[in-house]
């Protein structure tokens, strides 16, 4: 099941809603921010992981290489490392394009509503 698309609305997020969003739990979360470097959240004095807007893209993306286009999490490193524009555009074109195909399938799932009335 793929990650639901959070409404940035907040400025910081917990790590469950950080999960939730992304349907992984919060060890992955928690090990891809060991793993990546790009990945810094902010910790409070409790020592609890808040989340800024930019995190949550960044953790978008690692999901995107990981768990869509199934690299290892070597490569997804390389990828973020060698090439992080690339890849960051890359990702903005297909995430547009599976934004584009949920519309479709709703448009057409109404006009088979409406020709069975």
């Amino acid at each position: 099941m793929p990650y639901k698309k959070p409404k940035i609305e907040k400025i910081y997020y917990s790590i469950g809603e950080v999960s939730k969003m992304m349907n992984v739990g919060t060890p992955t979360i928690r090990y891809w921010e060991n793993e990546f470097d790009a990945l810094k959240p902010f910790k409070n004095k409790k020592g609890n992981r808040l989340f800024k807007a930019d995190d949550i893209e960044i953790i978008r993306l690692i999901h995107y290489l990981v768990k869509t286009r199934g690299l290892t999490l070597k490569g997804a490193k390389l990828k973020l490392k060698e090439n992080r524009n690339e890849t960051m555009d890359n990702y903005e074109v297909v995430k547009r394009l599976e934004d584009i195909k949920q519309e479709l399938v709703e448009i057409r799932d109404g006009l088979t509503t409406n020709d069975e009335d």
